[in-house]
């Protein structure tokens, strides 16, 4: 479908859409939180990254002037929302001086009667995956006071876990995205009017999505977020070629999967009208590129399928459109931009857009998702990062930046970014901060490396950490950046909502083991120190033994806090690493008596 010229970027805004109910969805096994790093504490990070980002976004010269000239219109969301088939949520922009906007979602649907879940999870004989998750959310309390685990047997233990309240957090995800797609494609109209645009957005959600397939979760993922979504965009707004660029550090197999299924529809549908069955309405075609670390999970024990998956790419033949890219280690910035992100990795876009160059071009039927995973980051947990494959902070975002100028080119700027992977907070700050600046600002010379490096991630901790009690505190006044992020984090976390979860016995791990690894990260003392088995157990397949992962979390070497969602306290990550090990005696102090005065019987 043709359309005419794409209009310029400069009265575009950026949303940024969070919802609360995806905090609710915990760890509920044990006390012990300090091995799962799929934890609600990210999107705290992710928000302390998001509030930076406008902090400094403000700070670029002219940009009071930009929004006054295109004021935005206050009816438009409010009109938008009222067209949508979901909850109702309440938005707000924490300043009206940059062009991103805040959207508390409270947006839901029923995994059981939404037609795009169904279309991507359903199945003919009956949702019997969609009413399984239903009945392990439901029932996962009372197994766990049982002693049992809350996840079928049959399934990864170490990466999958669920609460009662995992279904509203899952929910949630999937609404939230949903109404993303809403907003974006419903805006497109307000703008013949003159009116600011939601063109990008960027969705804080979790749990993750890409490693599920149709009725296969695993890597921390239920239901698949933006398969969902292109699902929504193809039933409710007549978008029938999709883009899913995947940046995560880990391939998305579950993606992939759906992907290839849809696509083999779309073409046995084509095949039958091509030899005379009746036409009907176009079907959803879906190209999947993803840039990711092939020797990481879902690859890491080499297993044939999995590593022929990442690695296949196919273009047209069998209606397939699949670009796998691996990630490769580099030995500097300039070798990084100059030979890897302007050599092979730019086939992740490159072939995206022979794609839609062979199916007509740009077109009000095309829409762009990024599944944007931050695990990739040079920030990352050694333990979740050991092959070294990693992406510099400004990969995230100049990747968004020209993940923009393909969606202005071809999808009228529609582009959503949904998270994904990402688990330490130093990786999920900097990297949702260097993104939403490369989503919202079109003129990227003014935006500058600085913001996110060291040196300012460190500020950004100090000013951040939790404490006691749940204050922040500093001990001088902050830099005017400082504080401006400090405000529009009040307005935007809700992370001092989370739950809490009661004490109880830890599941014992899974008896399906794999090989012995010896992580030489890991010295012996953590490794005697730790309670997990000597073999990784099958079910820690997120690139996280649980050695490593605790590991790596109470050795971070930045100032980040873990409050876990089974305890209220704050402990920086220099105190937390001398606790002993969970069967250790506690340490017991001298008793050391004082005595003032002079002595009986002695002299004055």
């Amino acid at each position: 479908m043709a359309t005419s010229e794409v209009p310029t970027a400069s009265n575009r805004q950026t949303a940024v859409f969070l919802q609360k109910a995806c905090l609710r969805h915990h760890y509920i096994r044990s006390r012990d939180t300090s091995c799962i790093v799929e934890r609600p504490e990210r999107l705290r990070a992710v928000n302390i990254g998001l509030a930076a980002a406008v902090a400094r976004l403000e700070d670029i010269p002219g940009r009071v002037a930009y929004l006054q000239d295109n004021k935005p219109d206050a009816d438009e969301l409010v009109s938008a929302l009222g067209r949508l088939d979901l909850a109702s949520s309440e938005s707000n922009g924490p300043s009206p001086r940059v062009p991103v906007h805040f959207v508390h979602s409270d947006a839901t649907v029923d995994i059981l009667n939404n037609p795009a879940v169904k279309f991507v999870h359903g199945d003919i004989d009956g949702d019997v995956y969609l009413e399984n998750l239903k009945n392990w959310a439901k029932m996962s309390k009372e197994k766990v006071e049982k002693g049992d685990s809350e996840i079928p047997e049959t399934l990864s233990q170490g990466d999958l876990y669920l609460c009662p309240e995992s279904i509203d957090a899952i929910q949630g995800a999937l609404g939230t995205v949903c109404q993303a797609v809403d907003i974006v494609v419903n805006s497109l109209h307000s703008e013949a009017e003159g009116n600011v645009r939601t063109s990008q957005a960027f969705v804080a959600i979790r749990p993750p999505g890409h490693h599920c397939g149709e009725d296969t979760p695993s890597g921390f993922c239920f239901v698949n977020n933006v398969a969902v979504a292109a699902a929504h965009a193809h039933l409710r707004h007549g978008i029938n070629r999709v883009v899913i660029l995947d940046i995560d550090l880990h391939h998305g197999n579950g993606t992939q999967s759906i992907v290839w299924q849809i696509n083999e529809e779309t073409y046995r549908k084509s095949l039958e009208q091509k030899y005379g069955a009746p036409p009907g309405k176009p079907g959803l075609q879906i190209y999947y590129g993803s840039l990711h670390d092939v020797l990481s999970y879902p690859c890491e024990d080499g297993k044939a399928a999995l590593v022929q998956a990442a690695s296949v790419s196919i273009h047209g033949p069998h209606g397939q459109h699949i670009q796998n890219i691996h990630l490769r280690p580099y030995s500097s910035k300039e070798q990084f931009w100059d030979e890897l992100y302007s050599g092979p990795y730019a086939k992740l876009i490159g072939k995206a857009a022979e794609f839609l160059d062979s199916s007509g071009g740009q077109g009000d039927d095309v829409m762009v998702f990024i599944s944007c995973g931050f695990d990739a980051s040079e920030h990352e947990y050694p333990s979740m990062s050991r092959h070294k494959r990693q992406v510099p902070t400004t990969f995230y975002h100049r990747f968004a930046r020209d993940a923009r100028a393909f969606a202005e080119r071809f999808a009228r700027g529609r582009l959503i970014s949904v998270l994904e992977g990402g688990y330490s907070d130093r990786a999920l700050t900097s990297g949702a901060l260097a993104h939403l600046t490369g989503l919202a600002h079109t003129d990227h010379t003014l935006v500058d490396e600085i913001w996110w490096s060291e040196d300012s991630l460190i500020q950004l901790e100090k000013a951040t950490k939790r404490h006691r009690g749940g204050k922040n505190s500093q001990a001088t006044q902050p830099a005017p950046w400082l504080e401006r992020t400090l405000e529009v984090f009040a307005q935007i976390d809700s992370s001092h909502t989370m739950p809490t979860t009661s004490s109880r016995a830890a599941i014992p791990p899974s008896s399906r083991v794999l090989r012995e690894r010896k992580n030489p990260a890991v010295t012996e003392t953590e490794r005697s120190s730790s309670s997990s088995p000597s073999k990784e157990s099958a079910s820690a397949r997120k690139d996280n033994s649980i050695s490593d992962a605790k590991g790596a979390m109470l050795k971070q070497e930045s100032e980040e806090v873990h409050v876990t969602s089974g305890d209220s306290k704050s402990e920086s990550s220099a105190a937390l690493s001398d606790i002993p090990g969970p069967s250790a005696e506690p340490k017991k102090l001298p008793r050391v008596i004082l005595r003032l005065g002079p002595r009986r019987n002695s002299p004055s």
